[in-house]
C-alpha cells in the first residue's frame, strides 16, 4: 500500500513543528528536564496537525531547498524566541522565592536542581513547583498553548520576527519580573525587615538577653508561617501569569507582522 502526501503538506507540517518545538524547548511548564525529549516531539508534530491545514495553505506556492531551510531557521528563532519571553514572565514566581531565601536565611541551603540543571534555593524550589503544579491544576498550559497556536494566524510560517519587537517585550519583561517578584515577596519582606528592626530593638533595651542569638531561628520560623498563610494566594498569580504569557506571544507576533 502506497501513501502520497502533497508537498505543500509537509513542508506546513515540518515548519509549524519547529515552532512549536522551539518553543517547547523553553516555555514553561513543557521545558522542565521531566519532560522527555521523544515527547516534546510528539507534542510538537500534534500540535502543529492542529494548525496545518493553514500553513500549508500559505506554502503550496511551492519552496526551494534554499527556502525551506530557510524557513526552518526562521520558525526555530520564533519559537525559541517567543518561549523565552514565556519564561521570562513565569521566572518572577522562582525569584520572589529566591528573594525570600536571601532574606528568610534559606540562602545557605542552596542546592543543585537536576530538573533546571542549575542551582536551586529551598523557597525557590518550593514557588516553582507549587506553579508548576498550580500551572497544569488551573488549565493555565491550555490558555499558553492557545495563545502559540493563535500566532500561527498573525504570523505566518516563513515570516520572520522583529528584533527590535523581541528586544523591546524583553526590555519590559525584565523589568516586569523584578516588578512581579517584588509584588509577590514585598510584603513577607517588609514582615522580615520589622523582625529586624525589633531584634535591634530588643538587644538595646536589654543587651544582655543577646537577641540575635534568636535572630536566625527566629526569621526561618516567621518565614515558614507567611509562607504558610500567602500560598493560598499563589493560584491567582499563576493564573495571571498564564494569561501575561498568552498575551506577551500573541502581542510579539501581532507587532513583528506589523513591523
Amino acid at each position: 500500500m502506497e501513501v502520497s502526501l502533497p508537498l505543500e503538506q509537509v513542508v506546513g507540517l515540518s515548519l509549524a513543528s519547529l515552532r512549536v518545538l522551539g518553543w517547547l524547548l523553553l516555555a514553561p511548564p513543557f521545558s522542565y528536564k521531566g519532560f522527555p525529549g521523544p515527547v516534546k516531539a510528539l507534542l510538537a508534530l500534534a500540535l502543529a496537525l492542529v494548525v496545518q491545514p493553514d500553513v500549508s495553505a500559505l506554502v503550496e506556492g511551492g519552496l526551494g531547498a534554499g527556502s525551506i531551510l530557510l524557513a526552518a531557521l526562521q520558525e526555530i528563532l520564533v519559537g525559541t524566541t517567543l518561549g523565552w519571553l514565556c519564561y521570562l514572565v513565569f521566572a518572577a514566581v522562582q525569584s520572589a522565592g529566591d528573594l525570600l531565601d536571601v532574606f528568610g536565611g534559606f540562602q545557605l541551603a542552596q542546592g543543585y536542581d537536576p530538573l533546571m540543571q542549575s542551582g536551586s534555593s529551598v523557597l525557590g524550589r518550593i514557588y516553582q513547583l507549587l506553579a508548576l503544579a498550580l500551572l497544569f491544576a488551573s488549565g493555565g498550559h491550555l490558555v499558553v498553548l492557545r495563545g502559540l497556536l493563535r500566532t500561527f494566524e498573525v504570523l505566518p510560517v516563513g515570516q520572520s520576527i522583529d528584533l527590535s519587537t523581541v528586544a523591546r517585550v524583553a526590555t519590559e519583561g525584565v523589568a516586569g519580573l523584578m516588578l512581579a517578584a517584588l509584588q509577590i515577596a514585598g510584603p513577607l519582606i517588609a514582615v522580615l525587615f520589622l523582625t529586624d528592626v525589633g531584634l535591634g530593638l530588643l538587644t538595646r533595651v536589654a543587651p544582655q538577653l543577646n537577641a540575635f542569638a534568636l535572630g536566625f531561628p527566629l526569621k526561618i520560623l516567621v518565614t515558614l508561617v507567611l509562607v504558610g498563610l500567602t500560598a493560598t494566594l499563589l493560584p491567582d498569580v499563576v493564573r495571571g501569569l498564564a494569561e501575561q504569557m498568552a498575551e506577551t506571544v500573541m502581542g510579539t507576533a501581532r507587532a513583528s507582522a506589523g513591523a
